[in-house]
């Protein structure tokens, strides 16, 4: 499988991935890797029913995801991850899924979160997520449109503390 975007985007399927992204970085799947979103039935058929008809949509588990990585069956497959945060992302990235680059694009702001731009948000435990996968050796670029300038997202992480 090659990953053409590894995006986080708590919104998932909307407007600027279906209009923007996928026709940038053309795909034959869209993956929601969510261990949360997997159990849900309602929210995963919502999720997907916003799907572009022409892409395969699906909502796999961490666990799901890595099996298919290594599928042969899977192998010539171009695929865009999307997450809801970077936690899975390092699951996925200790599990031997070979993610060099991710897109950081929407983390909505809640209670307890730091705002770091006007699209993304971060608490204690997503701060940390980032802060493995830097150290992981993955880059993370903070861009919410493809014509928007790349800015390092960790740079723009740590000067905010």
């Amino acid at each position: 499988m090659k990953l053409e975007l590894v995006r986080i985007d708590d919104r998932f399927i909307h407007g600027q991935v279906l209009t923007k992204w996928v026709k940038l970085r053309p795909v034959d799947r869209i993956i929601i890797v969510s261990d949360s979103v997997a159990k849900d039935e309602m929210r995963k058929t919502l999720i997907l029913s916003v799907a572009p008809a022409n892409v395969k949509a699906s909502v796999v588990s961490v666990d799901k995801m890595v099996r298919a990585f290594a599928s042969p069956k899977y192998t010539d497959d171009r695929a865009m991850l999307l997450f809801e945060g970077p936690e899975e992302i390092v699951s996925l990235v200790e599990k031997g899924v070979p993610i060099e680059t991710v897109n950081v694009g929407g983390m909505r702001f809640e209670k307890d979160r730091i705002q770091i731009t006007k699209a993304v948000s971060v608490g204690t435990k997503e701060k940390a997520a980032f802060e493995q996968l830097h150290q992981l050796g993955v880059a993370l670029e903070l861009r919410q449109l493809p014509g928007d300038t790349s800015i390092d997202f960790y740079q723009e992480l740590t000067s905010k503390n």
